[in-house]
């Protein structure tokens, strides 16, 4: 899309295409703490060329659109689940997933943790100047084991009801997982304990009714997953390095961003020779695989053979 620059009245103004704000912009190898957040983390392992340009060298990418149908849902079931928050009773949906011994958390902090902007669950990395955050949905309590249960509310629109498994390994919800982990490093960190299980509430709209009517209905579904944040330290590792760098890294090569820049770029500035494009090392290696040799260093040019 193209995203226009505005000023507080919504004017179009010249856009610098770099961040003005000092504390957004990181330095290599500095002593100050610098705020990562979860999107920001998951910018890292989707494109750490992306990434890097964003938070080393201030460059600012254009936005998108807010989803205000999103986050009115969100709003609203947080205004419930606030409901049984402070009367410490399950929430209706529970009984028919085995829940009933399950409670809103309560604690002093949640409007702060759920707020991303301005607060957010917060953890210092190790012994390091990066100090983690992310501004979660809910946080519920198993009354029996007093262990927090994470979860995040979800909308969609789809023909089907929502499958938990095809949920879960469908590709587009592999930052969904990502952020799962993300949340239970943090909480963990911050010396809760973590119920090995987290919730996805999925908020399915019903696309079959006849009319609109000034109303929309939903299909309400609770999609389990048992969380990984054992991988997470070592990756937020290899992002501080990434960052402590002043070459600019390699791009995922399946980054539509990256590929327009290039192309853009060539188009402003044609070069006369030719370039050999290889076969992409995600088709050769998957995703996950190419993700893996990228963070790590090794690439296709320098593998041994």
């Amino acid at each position: 899309m193209i995203d226009l620059k505005r000023n507080s009245k919504k004017i179009p103004v010249k856009a610098p295409g770099h961040r003005t704000r000092s504390t957004s912009i990181y330095t290599p190898n500095q002593a100050t703490d610098f705020k990562i957040s979860r999107s920001k983390f998951s910018d890292f392992l989707t494109c750490p060329r992306c990434f890097y340009l964003d938070r080393v060298r201030g460059l600012d990418p254009p936005g998108t659109p807010g989803w205000t149908l999103n986050e009115t849902t969100d709003l609203l079931l947080k205004k419930e689940f606030d409901q049984c928050r402070e009367a410490q009773v399950p929430h209706r949906l529970f009984s028919a997933y085995g829940l009933d011994h399950v409670v809103p958390f309560k604690h002093e902090e949640m409007d702060t943790w759920r707020n991303s902007l301005h607060g957010g669950l917060k953890l210092r990395h190790k012994d390091t100047n990066i100090v983690l955050g992310g501004g979660i949905d809910d946080i519920w309590q198993d009354t029996h084991t007093k262990e927090l249960i994470i979860v995040d509310y979800k909308s969609q629109a789809k023909n089907r009801s929502v499958d938990p498994v095809e949920y879960l390994e469908d590709p587009y919800h592999e930052g969904y997982l990502t952020q799962m982990d993300f949340y239970a490093y943090l909480l963990s960190g911050m010396g809760f304990a973590v119920h090995p299980t987290a919730y996805f509430l999925v908020c399915n709209a019903d696309r079959s009714k006849e009319d609109f009517n000034k109303a929309m209905h939903f299909e309400e579904a609770l999609v389990p997953y048992q969380w990984d944040s054992s991988w997470i330290g070592s990756e937020v590792d290899r992002m501080i390095a990434l960052m402590n760098q002043r070459e600019i890294p390699a791009p995922n090569e399946s980054c539509k961003n990256c590929a327009y820049a290039e192309q853009y770029s060539q188009a402003l500035h044609p070069q006369t020779e030719e370039k050999v494009i290889e076969e992409p090392q995600t088709q050769q290696l998957g995703f996950r695989g190419y993700l893996k040799t990228l963070l790590s260093g090794e690439t296709a040019d320098n593998r041994k053979p």
